[in-house]
């Protein structure tokens, strides 16, 4: 990546925190260190960056408690990669119910967390548009999703996720091409796509009578309203 990139890395083991943060730094990047998950929450709120790298297990607050006040309380869509020992993919799932855009699994290889970083942060910067179907309503210069006028938070990939199907609304995405637009072809992992889609219903979904988020056979997925045509490719 050209630019350097502000990072917020959240980990309490202190010899891990200093290998990942020099190594972020020898990659040109500038790195602020929270020990613990009070520390990230006030560094997040009070300092801008591109990307937060939280542990899940971290004292004080945990990573998931963290992620999922940023995004609700406080309304910050900087994308979240989270860390863990857990690979479950009901713990990935839970991850991303909390806010997180990515999941990596301990041990890792730094040059894998480095180009995880800066895809975030790209994609990051491609939100410039803003979108209106119905009550739903999609701004990306403000970070912000509103349905029937109610804030719904959703992480960044989910963001991403959604403002594919407003673009291409009424018509049906494929699977390949979210995984295209969304991991360069190369999601993080075999359900990366559908834990994104239930996390998208959870939050679009579940609180209104109106289900919108549609799954198409065979084919993809699209955004039904009650006043659309049947979607097409």
């Amino acid at each position: 990546m050209s630019r350097s990139l502000d990072i917020l890395l959240a980990e309490d083991h202190a010899e891990l925190a200093e290998t990942t943060g020099a190594y972020l730094e020898a990659c040109g990047h500038h790195v602020d260190y929270a020990p613990d998950g009070l520390v990230a929450v006030h560094l997040a709120v009070t300092e801008t960056y591109d990307v937060m790298v939280l542990d899940v297990m971290l004292p004080g607050m945990d990573g998931l408690k963290v992620c999922e006040r940023l995004r609700k309380d406080a309304r910050i869509a900087t994308p979240v990669i989270m860390l863990t020992a857990r690979d479950r993919l009901e713990d990935k799932l839970t991850g991303f119910d909390a806010g997180a855009d990515d999941y990596l699994v301990k041990p890792f290889d730094m040059p894998e967390l480095v180009a995880r970083i800066e895809a975030l942060a790209r994609r990051a910067e491609g939100l410039t548009r803003r979108y209106q179907v119905a009550d739903l309503v999609l701004d990306a210069d403000t970070a912000e999703v509103t349905r029937d006028g109610v804030p719904i938070a959703l992480s960044r990939t989910a963001f991403r996720l959604l403002e594919l199907l407003l673009r291409e609304h009424p018509g049906i995405v494929s699977r390949r091409t979210i995984e295209r637009d969304l991991w360069d072809g190369e999601p993080p992992h075999s359900d990366a796509l559908r834990s994104h889609i239930y996390n998208l219903r959870q939050a679009l979904d579940r609180p209104f009578a109106q289900h919108i988020v549609t799954t198409v056979p065979g084919r993809g997925y699209c955004l039904r309203f009650p006043d659309d045509q049947p979607a097409s490719d």
